[in-house]
């Protein structure tokens, strides 16, 4: 399960940068999470809990916002969603598209800091 080993990188970046900042206390971790990543939600969730225990994100939440697939249509000449993941073809006009312009995240956007 290789979403123990994100968890751990997670609390990791998140510990460097409230070091970063003093020391100050994490209250929350906000991913954005691509369907494309190759994680799976619920498992990087309960390898979080996990990973957390008995250290100063014991009471960190982690909140993660699933970002859809998106690709570059080339018959409409915009970023549309695609109709299913085993057909990348625009939602919209069902031409394929082969250019993807969002679904593969996997990155912290922001922490949430205690008050000081």
């Amino acid at each position: 399960m290789h979403e123990l080993s994100i968890a751990l990188n997670i609390l990791e970046v998140a510990g460097e940068e409230s070091e970063r900042r003093g020391g100050t206390r994490v209250e929350a971790i906000y991913l954005r999470l691509g369907v494309l990543s190759g994680v799976v939600k619920d498992a990087l969730l309960s390898a979080y809990e996990l990973a957390s225990v008995q250290t100063a994100f014991a009471n960190c939440r982690l909140v993660v916002e699933e970002v859809p697939i998106l690709i570059d249509c080339p018959n409409c000449h915009a970023e549309r969603p695609i109709r299913s993941l085993q057909c990348f073809e625009c939602a919209e006009c069902g031409s394929s598209g082969s250019k993807i312009i969002q679904g593969g995240e996997l990155e912290i956007c922001a922490l949430e800091l205690a008050d000081l």
